[in-house]
């Protein structure tokens, strides 16, 4: 009997590691679990894993094994699958990843035997889906279109946001579920289960409103102004990986992410890491406006800035310089 696969998608920072820390804590605590990350950029940013034959792992809470994957996606499967016999695998792709990647791969003759995808969920931040839409919409749509459940992220915190999500979502999905209540409020078996009458979930939105080619970014139309194209990450992201053996104070740290954002070369999406600070070490949570800086268990030396156009030797400088 294949093993259930479970996909949590989301563009950068919307909550996916949130929502698989309730998951693991709700619904699969009493399941082996393999988590699979497949992170864009030269290494995963949590803590030191324990390197195996092209899969990391390291024993995670609640029974579960976390793998983050170097090379072969179906070859590391295969590879789980025999060493550890799972009974449910939750696979979080790259926040810049595309869901039919993952489709693509877990579809794969070589692993189609072993494991079934039953729940494909993207987790959406309220605050940003618009501005990812216009920007970088052939990857977030991506995600959208290839869910059949939609988590709405930060919506407590900005809840006149929600209607306007939730018409954007409808427009370019109409057949997903959509759960935009608190997560306190949502058990993670709905989640993982969802039932498909889609208004016993969430607030109903009215009408639609069309987001075609029109509102994406240029870069996302091709000379014809089509919406036909097929970019990896790579071709559009780039990631800058730094190590540092600094000890950072608070303040210190406040005003380097501060001038990186206003005068760092390039976008800035996403920068996340785990460094030593003046008492202890300290995990790193950047969204373009929003900082969270919290104290860690795990020690780490290294940051992950993931965006476009950026340029390395500025970056490395800016957090390992005085």
């Amino acid at each position: 009997m294949a093993t259930e696969v479970f996909v949590i998608s989301g563009f950068l920072g919307a909550g996916k590691t949130t929502l698989i820390q309730k998951l693991l804590r709700e619904a699969f605590k009493k399941d082996k679990v393999v988590l699979i990350e497949n992170d864009f950029g030269e290494i995963s940013v949590d803590a030191a894993l324990l390197k195996s034959g092209g899969v990391e792992v390291k024993e995670m809470n609640s029974g579960c094994i976390c793998c983050s994957l170097s090379g072969d996606f179906v070859i590391a499967v295969k590879e789980i699958m025999e060493r550890f016999h799972p009974d449910k695998i939750i696979i979080e792709p790259s926040g810049v990843g595309k869901l039919t990647d993952i489709m693509k791969a877990c579809t794969d003759p070589r692993i189609h035997p072993l494991v079934k995808v039953k729940t494909k969920i993207t987790v959406v931040d309220v605050k940003r889906c618009k501005m990812y839409l216009d920007n970088f919409g052939e990857f977030f749509i991506d995600q959208i279109q290839n869910a059949n459940v939609i988590l709405l992220s930060h919506t407590e915190d900005f809840p006149d946001k929600v209607n306007n999500a939730c018409r954007l979502i409808e427009s370019l999905n109409a057949h997903t579920v959509i759960f935009s209540k608190p997560w306190d409020q949502i058990g993670a078996d709905e989640i993982l289960f969802p039932r498909h009458d889609r208004h016993e979930h969430k607030e109903h939105c009215g009408h639609s409103h069309e987001y075609g080619c029109h509102h994406h970014g240029a870069h996302d139309l091709d000379n014809h102004g089509s919406c036909e194209h097929n970019h990896s990450a790579e071709d559009v992201f780039n990631t800058v990986t730094i190590r540092t053996g600094r000890i950072f104070s608070m303040e210190d740290l406040r005003a380097r992410i501060f001038n990186m954002e206003h005068n760092a070369k390039g976008t800035v999406l996403r920068a996340k890491g785990i460094v030593r600070g003046t008492n202890g070490y300290v995990n790193l949570q950047y969204l373009p406006g929003h900082l969270k800086i919290t104290n860690c268990a795990a020690g780490g030396d290294m940051l992950c800035i993931i965006g476009r156009d950026l340029n390395r030797q500025e970056l490395v400088s800016l957090f390992s310089g005085e």
